[in-house]
């Protein structure tokens, strides 16, 4: 992959960061609910492969609308990793140094979300006690719990990327 489609999928993942980063405070200034909400996750879901797309566009276009799988997935994968990280960091500094009082909000919207839902699926209430215990315990924004969610979003966007990568793959013809 030539620099400057390493560098366009740079460009395009600092955006992403930068979206990211501007949602998670957005949601933080106006109203916390919106980061215990399913529609604003999935929005924020769109956002990522959309832009991971969007990256990947601007390299078939800077190499003449041909990529290879390698290329494609590179791009997608440099795009989504580095708004990721940035968005995590963000979310680690506003929950653990700015304002630790928000994440324990939070994590009351996290139980009080959960038991409606398992309510909702008429859980027993043993399994719902189970599952605000273990809601209670964990720490969702300790240094540990963030870098495991980064690692499990890192493969799950992977796989979404392979899948991108397949279907806007488009070799160059073999010249003879």
């Amino acid at each position: 992959m030539e620099k400057s489609t390493k560098s366009s999928a740079i460009n395009f993942g600092l955006y992403l960061g930068a979206l990211l980063a501007l949602l998670t405070v957005l949601a933080y200034a106006i109203n916390l609910d919106w980061l215990t909400n399913m529609w604003f996750g999935l929005f924020i879901i769109f956002a990522i492969i959309t832009l991971g797309i969007i990256s990947v566009a601007k390299v078939k276009q800077l190499q003449n609308g041909f990529a290879t799988f390698k290329e494609v997935f590179t791009a997608y994968f440099i795009t989504i990793i580095i708004g990721l990280t940035i968005s995590t960091f963000v979310s680690y500094l506003l929950f653990n140094f700015i304002d630790t009082e928000a994440a324990d909000v939070l994590k009351q919207k996290t139980i009080e979300k959960t038991v409606d839902m398992l309510k909702g699926f008429n859980t027993p209430a043993e399994a719902i006690a189970q599952s605000v215990e273990q809601i209670e315990t964990q720490d969702q924004y300790s240094l540990g719990s963030i870098l495991k969610g980064l690692a499990g979003y890192t493969v799950f966007f992977s796989i979404i990327g392979l899948i991108v990568a397949a279907a806007m793959k488009k070799n160059q013809p073999e010249t003879e």
